[in-house]
């Protein structure tokens, strides 16, 4: 995947009312130019990069379901993210963002609110950049295909196929409440209030990220990894290890601002909004849809897929199994696969 940055020097006025003077966008794509190719767009969930390959390295990739040599792949980085797209630890002179950037002017909790359709109006900005006037697959999964479903609203015409994965049409209560335990751990961090560096608040993020992954698997994920391996020990220890290595992990390559926008930006997502509800707003979907549920999923339910299929005019429904929860839609490229090849051609 070749790595791209698209500077666009105008205003961009955001759905909350404030205005960006310019953005940087960060892009990978699978080939120079979309020429002679088919276009499939990958849009990346909540930490993810603009790098399908490294996180989606079963799918994406040459001779893979997504083959890098055969289709012109792109996906961008999201605004409010740390790699490289503006965000949090950019600064009114510097959209580029990157992680642990310690400019003094950097935004950090001075960035304004990014909403689901903002970050929908950047994909559109790039895509005009790029000249692509069809997308011959929309793709994604969990904050994602938040982002898809949202610009098959916003551009019918543009998306011939669309596969939303783990994901829905608007953020459930059961969704904006691990998302506001998640906001009180990082405000529980003095160092995140205090803004004197963008690696402020990394106990908070890494307590965050904790609580997040308990939504992002489930009892039968933890009971086959995580169990104690000496039936005798007086404390079970190796679940805690996990929660701590992961949420380290995180604050490794992440900055809490960052993440807490991306947070708040998923709390905004509601397609229905000015546009007579939800089902009003599905039904201008006019591209062929795959909705892939995950049987296991606590955080994204089957029923919130199946809302979906229903509501959009030209909708298939597959539920897959996972022991894995929520981080089915990573993991279980095979199964990802073979429901795109029953439903879609591409």
């Amino acid at each position: 995947m070749i790595q791209q940055d698209y500077y666009h020097s105008g205003d961009i006025e955001l759905e909350c009312g404030k205005v960006l003077k310019g953005i940087n966008i960060r892009y990978h794509t699978s080939a120079p130019s979309p020429q002679g190719r088919r276009v499939i767009w990958i849009c990346h969930a909540l930490t993810a990069n603009s790098n399908p390959q490294e996180w989606w390295d079963r799918l994406v990739g040459p001779g893979l379901f997504f083959d890098t040599e055969r289709y012109y792949i792109i996906c961008a980085n999201a605004l409010g993210s740390c790699y490289g797209t503006t965000g949090p630890s950019s600064s009114p002179g510097n959209p580029v963002s990157s992680p642990f950037n310690r400019e003094e002017d950097a935004y950090k909790l001075n960035f304004p609110l990014i909403t689901t359709r903002d970050l929908v109006k950047a994909h559109e900005l790039l895509r005009e950049h790029l000249g692509i006037t069809s997308i011959d697959l929309l793709i994604g999964g969990s904050n994602g295909g938040y982002q898809a479903v949202e610009w098959a609203i916003s551009n019918p015409k543009l998306i011939k196929n669309l596969v939303l994965i783990a994901t829905g049409a608007i953020a459930s209560p059961w969704l904006s409440a691990i998302n506001a335990a998640q906001v009180m751990a990082l405000e529980a961090d003095s160092t995140f209030k205090e803004q004197r560096s963008l690696s402020g608040g990394r106990a908070g993020l890494e307590a965050a990220r904790s609580m997040a992954l308990i939504s992002y698997r489930n009892y039968k994920g933890y009971a086959l990894t995580q169990r104690e391996e000496d039936e005798n020990c007086l404390i079970a220890t190796k679940a805690e290890s996990y929660q701590r290595y992961q949420g380290k992990k995180l604050s490794a390559r992440f900055d809490a601002y960052s993440y807490y926008s991306l947070l708040r930006g998923t709390d905004t997502h509601n397609v229905g909004r000015r546009r007579g509800g939800l089902s009003a707003a599905l039904g201008r979907i006019t591209a062929k849809t795959l909705c892939i549920a995950i049987e296991s999923d606590v955080l994204f339910p089957i029923e919130e897929l199946k809302a979906l299929a229903n509501a959009i005019p030209d909708a298939s429904l597959e539920v897959i199994n996972s022991n894995f929860g929520h981080d089915g839609f990573l993991l279980e490229d095979e199964q990802i696969a073979k429901a795109i090849s029953d439903h879609l051609e591409i």
